[in-house]
């Protein structure tokens, strides 16, 4: 199976310009088991999800909220490894999902930046995201990952000066990863006020998309972002859900229903 980052970074320019952003629900690989992975993969897809965001747990992240971290806790108690997660992304990409793989720098250094890019690939990874990644090191990672077809996307937050967003932009592989706000990850009853006037100053900086991610957490919030960015990343809300899966048929209809909410805002957005 060949990684898609170069399928990755066409779907989002064709959203682009079809006026529409993509939705890219983020799940932690392995929770809330391995056993329910399958059926969750299955239901963000039935419910229009255009790319999907699979975490890699790790025990030290540095982005990663109270929800995340308890989610990437319990996926590391239940045996979830980077192997196994890769395993998880195959499954995913089978169903038709485009997988962006996100995971600390620790890890994927462990398992060797020789062969890393070839093992995305092979588990159809279309793109890598690493929060703790310095800028200054991402050529190297970008050159190694686009040769096996491996998109590098990089970060940029409210902080990023004007001349690093250019630099950022120069690096990055399918596109930006805009954090809406300064802090972790976590559901936000209100989205910064001058995101939207953030957004256009950081899409006159890059020429690549452009995808939000960080405290969206309801349709509305879904909708007003995806106005301004290419993409719309969920997370903390979603994971949060996922913690009921296991309760029964009923609880999983009721994910699913919210799930669909959330993709009709982006879409409508």
């Amino acid at each position: 199976m060949k990684g898609t980052g170069g399928t990755l970074a066409s779907f989002l320019a064709r959203t682009r310009l079809a006026g529409r952003a993509a939705f890219m629900p983020f799940i932690t690989a392995g929770f809330p088991s391995r056993s329910a992975m399958p059926g969750i993969l299955s239901m963000l897809k039935d419910g229009g999800a255009d790319c999907l965001e699979l975490g890699v747990p790790f025990s030290d992240p540095i982005a990663d909220g109270a929800t995340i971290q308890r989610t990437s806790s319990a996926a590391l108690a239940g045996g979830m490894t980077l192997a196994r997660a890769l395993r998880i992304a195959s499954v995913a990409a089978r169903m038709g999902h485009r997988v962006v793989v996100m995971s600390y720098a620790n890890p994927l250094m462990r398992a060797g930046l020789r062969e890393l890019p070839r093992t995305l690939a092979s588990a159809g990874v279309g793109g890598l995201l690493v929060p703790d990644l310095p800028l200054e090191e991402a050529g190297e990672w970008r050159e190694r990952l686009r040769g096996a077809g491996v998109a590098l996307a990089l970060f940029a937050a409210p902080t990023t000066p004007v001349k690093r967003l250019r630099r950022i932009n120069a690096l990055t592989g399918a596109f930006v990863y805009y954090v809406s706000l300064t802090g972790v990850t976590g559901e936000r009853t209100a989205l910064p006020k001058g995101l939207a006037a953030r957004l256009r100053e950081v899409r006159r900086a890059v020429s690549s998309p452009v995808c939000v991610g960080f405290g969206i957490s309801n349709p509305e919030q879904a909708r007003m972002v995806a106005r301004a960015a290419d993409g719309v990343i969920v997370a903390s809300a979603l994971v949060r859900r996922l913690e009921g899966w296991a309760r029964g048929a009923a609880q999983r209809r009721a994910i699913a229903r919210w799930v669909e909410s959330m993709a009709r805002g982006v879409h409508a957005g």
